[in-house]
């Protein structure tokens, strides 16, 4: 009885300590996917990069700068030369100043990054309520457990708990530090429609939009990995190679022989 008594007391610190924890403002940590792109052999879904591209165009980019990211790098998710030239012509970015020199503007290029929804931050801010929208070309990387995030935050509203004092203009957010987000849930049922008629729930489209901007947060994973793999089967075999030679060094050793007696 003592020993039940003792786990039963042990559950509750745990418990009263996760609650401080959650208090304190700490995060609750991300729900654990399966990804195509973990382990050594892992790769990018190009169907589900294709779809979170799409999510990202219609959905995130009114918000979320890409900053780092080019338009020739869709490359790599098997979209055509043409094709990602018209994705790049459907924007506008700095042109060279004119004459006069005043300020132009051109259609995107390949070469371009994806132009940024605000022209400051400060533009961001007044649009966003005070709240600046986070740039998403690192924050797979730049977040703990990166892709799950994503995925968690993008799918984790949900009611305030009793006794929780929600701020005005915050949304409740588990997987967000301190529970309070300002971003509104940004997915929901049927808000993008899939090239490639896949059904767009918002778990699906979470899933996707997380591929993608894991991709663009990490474009030379594969070649990564491959290098890896390259590496230790090259390792693999110069082991194999030493062992033998050390066999044939000191097979005479071993055999009570002297090896420069057995060279003359």
């Amino acid at each position: 009885m003592k020993f039940f008594k003792n786990i039963a007391l042990a559950l509750t610190a745990t418990a009263a300590l996760t609650g401080a924890v959650m208090a304190a403002g700490a995060a609750k940590h991300p729900i654990q996917q399966k990804w195509s792109f973990d382990g050594a052999f892992g790769k990018y879904d190009r169907a589900s990069a294709q779809r979170g591209w799409q999510v990202y165009k219609q959905v995130c980019s009114a918000c979320h700068s890409l900053k780092y990211f080019r338009f020739r790098n869709l490359a790599e998710l098997g979209y055509s030369e043409d094709m990602i030239k018209a994705f790049a012509a459907e924007y506008e970015v700095a042109g060279e100043p004119d004459d006069a020199g005043d300020e132009t503007v051109r259609n995107a290029l390949p070469q371009d990054a994806f132009p940024a929804p605000f022209a400051n931050e400060n533009a961001a801010r007044a649009s966003n309520g005070g709240a600046l929208p986070p740039d998403l070309s690192l924050l797979a990387k730049a977040r703990h457990d990166g892709s799950n995030y994503l995925f968690s935050i993008l799918t984790g509203y949900e009611d305030a708990p009793a006794g929780f004092e929600l701020s005005a203009g915050k949304n409740y957010n588990p997987y967000f530090k301190g529970g309070q987000i300002s971003m509104a849930p940004p997915l929901a049922e049927g808000i993008v429609e899939y090239e490639d008629g896949t059904a767009a729930t918002p778990e699906q489209m979470a899933r996707d939009v997380t591929m993608f901007l894991t991709y663009v947060a990490e474009p030379k994973l594969e070649d990564r990995h491959r290098m890896g793999m390259n590496v230790l089967i090259f390792l693999g075999i110069l082991s194999i190679i030493l062992y033998l030679s050390m066999k044939k060094i000191w097979k005479p050793v071993k055999e009570g022989k002297n090896f420069y007696d057995d060279a003359e």
